[in-house]
Formats: C-alpha cells, structure tokens, sequence
C-alpha cells in the first residue's frame, strides 16, 4: 500500500517540472503569419499561414497550415522533443523532411529539415521577450540547388 503511495509521489512530483515547463514554453500557442513584414522569394510567399504548437513530453505538437495565391494548401504536422533526433512530418502530399528539433535558448528553437544525410533546410525560430512575437529565418536550397531565404513574421493569436 504505502510502495504505491510513495510511486504516485514520486510520478507527481516529475510532472509538475514538466508541466511548469510547458506552460512557461514561450512556442506553445497560435501564431498568424504577418505577410506583409514577412520576405520570401518570389511567388513563395503563402496569402496565409496559421501555426498552432502544443507542449507534448519534453517537445512540442506542432501543426501548420498555409494557403497560396494559386490556390495550393499546404498541411505539416509532428510531435518533436527538443533532443536533436529526426522525426516525420506528415502533410497534405503525404510524408514531408524529417524535422528535428534542438532548443538553444528559452525563446530560440532550431529545425533542421534533412534528406538521406544532407541537411535541406534550417529554420531558427526566435520568439520576442514579451512572447507577442515569432520570427522564423529559414535558410534552403531550392530545387536548382541555389540558396534560398526566407524570413516569417508571425504574431500570437
């Protein structure tokens, strides 16, 4: 009887670090994209993006959804933890890069999007101090192979 008490203890008292961990997880919320403080090449620029982030064991659920002047959506979704360990997208045409996630700071998250060993993209996500504000700078190779940017302005809904 008491074995169990002291086990419910002990599981209690790891969560709450957890839990006040992911509360106080500056990326947890709805953001919008701000489309007009935001710079994407030409054309790539969605009319609108939405993405929501939840706290999830040690990482974040991440969902995003954009929508495209010619009339494309685009849907990814995963659960990632802050570990540096690849995991799937999924997205609207199926399997997405493998994402993985690498926390540098309380308000800096970065994503590195890889294919077989070669890493296609970095994103470096920065929320401000006052938690109002994601800026997402993404460095990648197009499908010609030449560098591109991108930089998103997102506001919390």
């Amino acid at each position: 009887m008491l074995k169990g008490f002291y086990l419910a203890v002990a599981v209690g008292m790891l969560a709450v670090p957890f839990a006040q961990a992911s509360a106080n997880d500056p990326f947890v919320g709805k953001w919008k994209l701000d489309v007009r403080q935001s710079r994407y090449p030409a054309r790539a620029c969605p009319m609108s993006m939405e993405i929501e982030m939840r706290p999830a064991d040690g990482g974040v659920w991440y969902r995003s959804d954009a929508k495209y002047g010619n009339g494309g959506e685009i849907h990814a979704q995963y659960t990632a933890r802050y570990d540096g360990k690849e995991v799937l997208v999924s997205g609207t045409r199926g399997l997405l890069l493998p994402v993985s996630l690498k926390r540098v700071s309380s308000h800096i998250v970065v994503a590195t999007y890889s294919r077989g060993m070669q890493v296609i993209a970095t994103s470096r996500r920065v929320v401000s101090a006052d938690g109002k504000v994601m800026i997402i700078s993404t460095k990648s190779l197009d499908s010609s192979g030449k560098k591109a940017s991108t930089l998103g302005v997102y506001r919390r809904e």
